[in-house]
């Protein structure tokens, strides 16, 4: 598993491999928002830039602790990407974000540091902001998803309830929805999207 963290961390490789299907992992946040009233952004976990893309004409912050990603990222875009601790990140609170994406990162995350990383964003917020997740689920039952999720390089894929109850206890919840990924028509992932309010 090392020899394949190693070659995933490299950039371009993280491109080719999630590039078929970001778009359609992205989906649930384009059906639930208007991001075109986004103000400030802040994407955590943001990789490569991945989802750079989204936000062309917006306020952007990507934080990542990857320094090769932060690296490519900043070559890429002309947008600001930073490399730091996710549970550690701070502003001044007018600074605060509206919006904060958590694109398929707590799942390379154990639970106790996922909720301190949550806990964080929760104060990074704005009063009208909101926090906007989506993950990886490993399904109860034996299958290709559950398989795949078992097989993905990230350790701590979690039942949806666990999801449920992890996000809950950081946000108010206004979206919690499941969905799949798949090609050719096969469903390959279970994904769940989370928007929530800060928690006062």
């Amino acid at each position: 598993m090392k020899a394949l963290d190693a070659i995933m961390s490299r950039p371009a490789v993280y491109r080719l491999w999630m590039g078929p299907f970001a778009e359609e992992k992205f989906a649930p946040v384009r059906a639930h928002n208007d991001l075109g009233r986004v103000r400030r952004v802040l994407d955590v976990g943001c990789g490569p830039g991945t989802n750079t893309h989204h936000f062309p004409a917006v306020d952007y912050l990507g934080i990542d602790l990857n320094d090769q990603y932060i690296r490519d990222a900043q070559k890429r875009y002309d947008k600001k990407f930073v490399a730091v601790d996710a549970a550690q990140f701070s502003v001044a609170p007018n600074e605060r974000f509206d919006f904060i994406l958590v694109n398929s990162f707590l799942h390379h995350i154990d639970t106790p540091t996922t909720r301190n990383i949550l806990a964080n964003l929760n104060k990074l917020l704005t009063d009208d902001g909101h926090v906007h997740i989506l993950e990886l689920v490993l399904p109860e039952s034996a299958s290709v998803g559950r398989f795949l999720a078992r097989s993905d390089r990230g350790k701590f894929p979690r039942p949806l309830e666990e999801w449920r109850q992890i996000f809950h206890e950081a946000f108010t919840p206004v979206v919690f929805e499941t969905y799949q990924l798949g090609a050719l028509g096969v469903a390959l992932w279970k994904m769940v999207y989370f928007k929530g309010q800060a928690r006062i």
